[in-house]
């Protein structure tokens, strides 16, 4: 990674590439720290730790720590990929938008990806509402008239408009997937805290030696010494794993039948069509932690019950910490990853495009057989990259029984989508070097 940053530095017009990708980071940063008026941020910093476990933990995660300080653009990215998502399903539920996005070409990617934008705004003034929400009852606003109101609802709502267009100038002029990148920027920019948490358990741990079960009952972060080379070492593990299984795919050989055209003899080679393990990405973890912390996060809105009752217990019981929660998360998880293969590979589409190609799989009819191969095929890739996925949402929930810390659960998702946006932005270095004739990665 580091060889194919300093090659691409040698190339003047990569350079001017990375140098304007990390101005707009430099921008969506500094927009991270401009509070929104009529906020007591202190409060609300305070009042977030009932949120941690729910669905807005997840936008704190996915924003850098701008959510649970209401900053400008506290909402982060997150509208705009709900919004992607949502244009995605409806492409396929549509028959119209399907038609408009296969047979449009350019004019009808750019009617779609208009269409993405105006939803986005729509879902970014729905959070703004729901979030303003949140923070008044917290008790952190310092203004609760309408107009105080309205201000911070079409703040959030601009922040996020902004944050989709720095987003969009980053995939035009600048490296990788602007939304990508945007989102490895907030994740990465959280390291220093949790750095600073590490070092907090420890010192709780070496000054308050006797009352470590005290304190952890009381909620303070306790942490052995012994435990941080464990858990950098199952990092160090758990991303070579990440690497290797987002690199992994399984590939089918299909043969090309020969033909004459004319004076001149087409086909004969052999090719394949691969399949990769994890096709979905970090999608179904984050559609399944979303279902899955619902009721927690409808929970956060109301008093907290007293202990020993009813509605306590059960509070505890689907925590992210619980057992239970980690089962639901993985059955969410295989059930998405499914849904989301079905989405973005059809095997009988594939088996025709072969047939009206001249390819065959070999030892399969053409058509229906093909297809059949095909879905199987993709079945057990799915199933095993589901189970990956599962693997990877349910490692950091075990270690948080063994180590309390703050937003833990939820770093496989931050581990994947990181590794993931790295190693796609280092791919496309490396094919655009290759364009250039200069030695990249693999040379």
């Amino acid at each position: 990674m580091f060889t194919t940053m300093r090659n691409a530095w040698k190339v003047k017009d990569l350079r001017r590439k990375i140098l304007f990708t990390l101005f707009i980071l430099l921008i969506y940063r500094l927009g991270s720290a401009i509070p929104v008026p009529y906020i007591h941020t202190n409060v609300l910093g305070t009042a977030f730790s009932r949120y941690d476990n729910t669905l807005f933990g997840m936008m704190n995660m996915m924003s850098g720590g701008a959510f649970s300080l209401a900053t400008l653009f506290a909402l982060g990215i997150q509208p705009y990929i709900n919004s992607s998502i949502i244009m995605q399903l409806l492409t396929i539920a549509i028959p119209a938008l399907e038609r408009m996005q296969k047979e449009g070409g350019e004019e009808g990617q750019k009617k779609i990806a208009s269409m993405t934008r105006y939803v986005t705004v729509l879902l970014g003034l729905l959070l703004g509402f729901a979030y303003y929400t949140m923070i008044r009852n917290a008790g952190a606003l310092a203004n609760e008239g309408v107009w105080a109101a309205i201000v911070i609802i079409l703040s959030f709502t601009a922040g996020s408009a902004f944050v989709m267009w720095l987003g969009e100038q980053i995939t035009e002029f600048g490296i990788g997937n602007g939304i990508s990148i945007i989102l490895f920027a907030s994740i990465v920019s959280r390291i220093p805290s949790i750095i600073g948490s590490f070092a907090s358990g420890v010192s709780n741990w070496a000054n308050h030696v006797e009352l470590t079960d005290e304190l952890r009952a009381s909620g303070v972060q306790v942490i052995h010494p012994v435990a941080i080379p464990i858990i950098l070492i199952v990092m160090v593990l758990m991303i070579a794993f990440v690497v290797f299984i987002t690199q992994a795919e399984r590939r089918i050989p299909v043969q090309y039948a020969k033909r004459v055209v004319g004076r001149k003899m087409y086909g004969g080679q052999s090719s394949h069509i691969p399949i990769k393990v994890n096709m979905s990405g970090v999608m179904p973890i984050i559609f399944a932690q979303s279902i899955a912390s619902f009721p927690a996060t409808i929970a956060a809105f109301f008093p907290q019950p007293a202990e020993g009752t009813f509605w306590y217990n059960f509070l505890e019981g689907i925590s992210n910490e619980s057992i239970v929660y980690a089962i639901v998360l993985l059955v969410l998880i295989v059930a998405f990853s499914y849904f989301y293969a079905a989405i973005q590979f059809n095997p009988v589409e594939i088996a025709n495009n072969l047939r009206q190609n001249g390819g065959f799989i070999p030892g399969f009819r053409a058509g229906r057989p093909t297809a059949d191969f095909i879905a199987r095929v993709l079945n057990k890739v799915t199933l095993f990259g589901a189970f990956f996925l599962g693997i990877i949402a349910i490692i950091p929930i075990i270690a948080n029984k063994f180590v309390s810390i703050n937003g833990l659960a939820l770093g496989g998702t931050s581990l994947l989508i990181v590794v993931g946006v790295a190693l796609e932005t280092v791919q496309q270095l490396e094919s655009q070097m290759l364009m250039r004739n200069y030695k990249g990665f693999l040379e």
